[in-house]
């Protein structure tokens, strides 16, 4: 019985480090798909926290939001943990590729 709660502990803790988060795949696919450009992004999203150059035109712009966090036991202190989310621009300033890390 221990095994398979551990086993599922497991599981579950191993799901959740996946790296996916389906609420900005939800957002950002049909947006790349559709080729949105950096005009809805700024009209939707807000102006970028970055902005730099691509080395074949474009650019790559980088958005840093705070996703959620954690409070801990000593007087329960809040951690945010900070999304940072990245889109590719092409010359035609469509969206061309995303990523995204810590959401």
């Amino acid at each position: 019985m221990r095994r398979a709660l551990w086993l599922f502990v497991g599981c579950l803790a191993l799901s959740g480090c996946g790296g996916s988060n389906p609420y900005l795949e939800q957002s950002l696919k049909p947006a790349e798909l559709q080729g949105k450009d950096k005009a809805w992004f700024e009209k939707n999203w807000g102006a970028p926290s970055g902005k730099a150059p691509r080395f074949f035109g474009g650019e790559t712009w980088t958005y840093y939001r705070i996703a959620g966090g954690k409070s801990g036991p000593p007087l329960f202190n809040f951690t945010p943990n900070q999304c940072e989310i990245t889109l590719k621009f092409d010359k035609e300033e469509k969206l061309s590729d995303y990523s995204y890390s810590g959401c």
